[in-house]
């Protein structure tokens, strides 16, 4: 079957910006639009999904009536508040927008996405839309006035109480609409809060007032601002820093410590084709990584609520370990597809769930048992019931380390024997024997060296190139991956080892693309996928710590070009069309982008 003729009309990814409360997020373009929504979880059902059918998928606008002579956007500082500014011939307003916050919030959320118009010059009139479909498009919601401006969208188990000082009424395609005048000095609020549809029905809602929405508000700024100020990190990068762990903290699941990848599900990595995948779960080697970043920057909390997370919804046991898990620790993510979706500029399959969390990845394993020494390294000691699940952990490697899998990249095809799950094996055999050491913990020492001895000549026998004098994707082949600089992370091969400067040169050299780095050259599935943008700041780091502060800075400053004008990256970039590609915000990118700064500042050259 051809695939249907994309309808017009879909935003470039970078013209996205986030907003979340740590259950949640919304996308918001720059035309003032939210047009991606899933409440109350990031894994839940759109309720605002335009972003993957323009027609069918239901949005939030707030447009000027007038032509639009300017616009311009920033976060308040040290917050996830957009502040989207609005200029016409009549006057100028600006718009905020979040998710609200408050002490608490892990267990007690508002559940509210709060939009505020402010009048700052002359005067201005706005087009006011909302417009919500549940269910991803699915259901189109039943909309009843509950009260003076208050209204509810009810539909199947979604629930928006919809409220403020906005007249809405309804209009003739199922949503709700208004004209709103706006003077300098005045505002307007809308209001958007989850409520589950019974509790709709056995209690009619209330409205907030505008005295308690600005507070909230505000609130929401001193949230993100008390956060914030526990950075820890002295370079001149440092507020591009703060964006992405402000980022990374938006994607954390409050109530668990879970870390979704990205917020997003199916934007394509190859324009209009087949490579569209739901990130909006908590992979263990993503997360662990971002728990080395954040920790980095000073935020211990979110780095022991994950290792927290992992061991609960593991249930203790290194068999039961998954590589993705649902933000609530659910292991059942199945995938599916949703064919009466067009997909993003036609992108389709649109799919929800993934089926890669069946796959054995056994770098996993490994990046848990690193996360937990850095976690010792920062002056924790691991209990009895840790140690259980450390053992429990080491032993399944000992076991498994010989066969293939797929790896970082999830490779659908046939497994392999990829060198970097090799290495992660390696780390988690060798962490585990320091560990025991240093603890004064039993292990069965004998065993566990032996297996780190058989993995490290199995990795230089079948993973080296001796002619060239580099490690490769897999045993037995040739080919280049750019998660072979990821290799000194492991402590398998140091920074400045000769075998991983040549490496690193390798891969730069043969995964170049337009300067920025493809992951490896080939998968033999559909599409030309773009450079992976956490590759480009993995090899910022190794050429940093390789004492190549120049190449290092760089190939920095091309990797973060990258970003929108927020300081938001993508998945991966298309360098021809010079547009970005995949799941957004993605968190890998983000967290690599804060490895690679701290890498340029502890490695600065003579002039840094």
């Amino acid at each position: 079957m051809s695939p249907r003729r994309p309808r017009p009309g879909y935003p470039p990814i970078s013209d996205y910006a986030l907003i979340g409360d740590c259950h949640t997020t919304a996308l918001v373009s720059r035309q003032c639009s939210i047009d991606w929504c899933c409440m109350p979880r990031f894994d839940s059902g759109s309720c605002f999904g335009r972003l993957l059918d323009r027609r069918r998928g239901g949005f939030c606008s707030i447009e000027p009536a007038q032509e639009l002579k300017a616009s311009h956007r920033e976060y308040l500082d040290g917050t996830l508040v957009l502040a989207t500014t609005l200029a016409t011939e009549g006057g100028q307003a600006r718009v905020l927008d979040c998710f609200t916050m408050r002490r608490g919030g892990a267990q007690r959320p508002h559940r509210q996405l709060l939009r505020v118009v402010e009048g700052e010059r002359g005067h201005v009139r706005l087009a006011v839309r909302v417009c919500p479909r549940f269910d991803y498009g699915e259901v189109r919601p039943w909309l009843r006035r509950q009260g003076v401006r208050l209204w509810s969208a009810t539909g199947g188990n979604d629930g928006l109480v919809v409220c403020g000082d906005v007249e809405l009424e309804l209009g003739d395609g199922n949503d709700l609409e208004a004209m709103i005048d706006v003077h300098a000095g005045e505002r307007v609020r809308l209001s958007m809060s989850f409520v589950a549809p019974e509790v709709i029905e056995g209690e009619p809602p209330e409205a907030p007032s505008a005295d308690e929405l600005d507070h909230r508000l505000d609130e929401t700024v001193r949230w993100w601002r008390r956060w914030s100020g526990k950075l820890t990190l002295d370079s001149p990068d440092a507020p591009a820093v703060l964006r992405s762990a402000i980022v990374l903290k938006a994607l954390t699941h409050a109530p668990t410590g879970a870390i979704v990848a990205a917020p997003t599900t199916s934007l394509p990595e190859a324009p209009g084709g087949s490579r569209n995948w739901d990130y909006r779960f908590s992979w263990i080697r993503d997360s662990a990584y971002s728990v080395r970043s954040l920790a980095e920057l000073g935020y211990e909390a979110e780095a022991d609520g994950f290792r927290r997370f992992v061991e609960r919804s593991a249930a203790g046991h290194a068999d039961e370990l998954q590589v993705l898990f649902g933000v609530g620790g659910e292991r059942r993510v199945g995938e599916q597809e949703l064919p009466e979706l067009e997909g993003y500029a036609g992108a389709q399959p649109v799919r929800i769930g993934n089926d890669a969390a069946g796959q054995l990845q056994l770098d996993a394993y490994g990046e848990l048992i690193n996360q937990t020494w850095r976690w010792y390294d920062r002056g924790h000691t691991p209990d009895d019931d840790d140690w259980r699940f450390l053992c429990d952990l080491v032993e399944f490697v000992v076991d498994h380390w010989s066969e293939p899998d797929s790896g970082i990249w999830e490779w659908r095809g046939k497994p392999r024997h990829f060198v970097h799950s090799k290495a992660l094996c390696w780390a988690a055999v060798a962490r585990g024997l320091r560990l025991a050491q240093e603890c004064a913990r039993r292990a069965p020492v004998r065993r566990w060296q032996r297996a780190r001895r058989e993995i490290a000549a199995a990795i230089e026998r079948r993973g080296y190139d001796s002619r060239r004098g580099v490690f490769t994707q897999a045993f037995d082949t040739r080919e280049m991956d750019g998660a072979l600089l990821l290799l000194p992370i492991t402590g398998f091969v140091a920074w400045d080892d000769e075998r991983m400067v040549r490496t690193t040169d390798a891969v730069h050299e043969e995964l170049d693309d337009g300067g920025l780095l493809r992951r490896y050259r080939d998968d033999q599935l559909e599409g030309r996928e773009g450079a992976f943008l956490a590759c480009s700041f993995w090899l910022v780091e190794c050429l940093a710590r390789q004492g190549r502060p120049d190449e290092a800075r760089e190939a920095f400053d091309l990797a973060y070009s990258c970003a929108n004008d927020l300081g938001l990256f993508s998945e991966e970039y298309d360098v021809r069309r010079k547009r970005m590609l995949g799941n957004f915000p993605q968190g890998l990118t983000h967290l690599s982008h804060i490895a690679a700064v701290v890498a340029m500042g502890e490695h600065r050259g003579p002039d840094g």
